[in-house]
């Protein structure tokens, strides 16, 4: 493990090189990223025999024709409008191959758990897309198939991000990365403040992109402008973020904790930088009131024009297009102690370990990923190209609104946390662990002394004895 770590620190450190050129440059930048949504402990699950994938029924398929389905999860009908249309250009362009696309999502069970009770049953898409963090859930199952072997001439690692690629070419027997090849990564994004300017001027406050240009956007001009905006009163918050692991932890990143030791064998959500995060943020709700409850959906009141600054990706970008009528943008999440530290999300097209195609899967998966696709995913608004490349960030920046485009890959330059599976333990029993500690401090219902001798003693038993 550490000489993993080793590796992956230098990996990292060629990421960040990468990054902070794209930041001045106008050049590269890092998944995904579609939000990767909080996922539940599954009982272990193991992948049934080879069986032939579910053909199209939309339209009939010619005799020499491969069916493959695959999945995303997608946000919103815009969102399923471009990757149904792409999934016809794709369809016209790969030779002998039919595709259905399905788009993702439950009301019951979460993304990820049906796409596992669908693999045990055999049911389940030949290709479809997963978050950061569930890679090596999938992958140490045997849900998923390692691509390394398919992998044609002209691919290459190098075009896509060393964040993401790091753990998409973990071997968890080797210890070692760039053995295999779990997929391919479809975006990144990072997190941003998206503002409500009208409220913030109603309010009286500077403008955070102004104060963020000048090195000044920190948590204390943060929480100024939250008090402003949450004195107009009425059913108006300062600010909101929703419930889910990213966003407690942006606060415990910025502060100069993490999540896990520097081997990511076991919880350091305890240790006192990760603490004073979280005492930040847990001030924001229950000292000064300034945030929506946590637990609630911060999302419809933001968009109602009632919330001054709403956390979130990329990915919420589209929804506030369509729907806001205030004057809107984004901005750097805030300077804590430890920096403006984002995370750097990301998500990755796989392949279902017993699709009956493994080749036209692969074929399916790289047309996904390439630069045109990437290219049409991003303009919609929900995400960033995974793959290294000047045009594609020049490309980003003009798919506006929102005008401050920068503010992402300004957060991608800053040391971004890469989420990444727990290779040494189980990711979603870390995850269900550790959200009910988040949600009980930030409510107010945990003293943020109990917190602190408390939140690892479940969470440790994520991880590999």
């Amino acid at each position: 493990m550490q000489r993993m770590q080793r590796r992956f620190s230098w990996i990292s450190l060629i990421a960040i090189l990468t990054l902070a050129l794209a930041a001045c440059g106008g050049g590269t930048t890092a998944q995904p990223t579609t939000a990767p949504a909080p996922t539940e402990a599954s009982a272990a699950t193991e992948a049934p025999a080879p069986t032939e994938a579910a053909a199209a029924t939309e339209a009939p398929v010619a005799m020499d024709e491969v069916a493959l389905r695959w999945r995303t999860r997608p946000d919103n009908q815009a969102e399923i409008d471009v990757y149904s249309q792409i999934s016809s250009e794709i369809d016209a362009q790969l030779d002998n191959i039919s595709l259905t696309y399905e788009p993702g999502g439950s009301e019951t069970s979460s993304y990820q758990d049906v796409l596992k009770t669908e693999l045990s049953a055999g049911t389940a898409p030949d290709v479809f897309w997963i978050p950061g963090t569930d890679i090596a859930d999938f992958a140490t199952r045997g849900l998923i198939l390692d691509l390394r072997d398919l992998a044609d001439a002209d691919y290459n690692d190098s075009d896509f991000y060393p964040g993401p690629m790091f753990h998409l070419t973990f071997n968890p027997e080797t210890g070692m990365t760039g053995e295999t090849l779990w997929g391919l990564p479809r975006d990144v994004s990072t997190f941003a403040l998206y503002l409500n300017n009208d409220l913030i001027e109603q309010a009286g406050a500077e403008d955070p992109r102004v104060l963020a240009a000048n090195g000044e956007w920190t948590w204390d001009k943060f929480l100024e402008t939250a008090i402003a905006v949450n004195n107009l009163g009425g059913d108006v918050k300062g600010f909101g973020m929703n419930a889910w692991w990213a966003n407690p932890g942006l606060f415990i990143n910025s502060a100069g904790g993490g999540f896990f030791n520097e081997d990511r064998t076991a919880c350091a959500l305890d240790s006192d930088a990760s603490v004073a995060g979280m005492e930040f943020a847990s001030r924001l709700y229950n000292e000064f009131g300034v945030a929506v409850p946590y637990g609630e959906d911060s999302e419809p009141p933001f968009l109602a024009g009632n919330v001054g600054m709403f956390l979130n990706g990329r990915w919420a970008t589209p929804g506030t297009r369509a729907s806001a009528e205030f004057d809107w943008d984004v901005v750097d999440v805030p300077i804590g102690p430890g920096g403006a530290r984002s995370w750097l999300f990301w998500g990755a097209y796989v392949v279902n370990a017993n699709t009956a195609h493994p080749e036209e899967a692969w074929q399916l998966v790289r047309a996904l990923t390439t630069a045109e696709t990437q290219s049409k995913i991003a303009e919609l608004g929900a995400n960033i190209p995974s793959r290294v490349s000047d045009a594609a960030i020049q490309a980003f920046l003009t798919y506006t609104p929102p005008a401050n485009n920068q503010a992402f890959i300004n957060n991608l330059a800053n040391d971004p946390a890469i989420e990444g599976p727990l290779w040494a333990g189980s990711w979603p029993e870390f995850d269900a662990a550790t959200g009910s500690k988040f949600t009980a401090l930030l409510n107010g219902d945990l003293t943020l002394e109990d917190y602190q001798a408390t939140v690892c003693e479940e969470a440790n038993q994520a991880f590999d004895q």
